[in-house]
């Protein structure tokens, strides 16, 4: 997934709020919470690799 920066955050911070209230209605380990944090594992990721290339690119 290829999102600006901006709107890479702010889907990581929604659904950071989103698996933790799945998480506390049907547990850490219901497949829908595990779904989500695969999820933002993924833009967790991609973020990491923007700010590696950004910083790269700086130097």
């Amino acid at each position: 997934m290829t999102l600006h920066p901006l709107n890479l955050i702010s889907k990581i911070e929604e659904l950071r709020k989103e698996m933790t209230d799945v998480a506390l209605k049907k547990g850490i380990t219901s497949k829908e919470s595990l779904h989500i944090s695969q999820e933002l594992d993924e833009l967790l990721n991609d973020y990491e690799h923007y700010k590696q290339k950004h910083n790269q690119e700086k130097k």
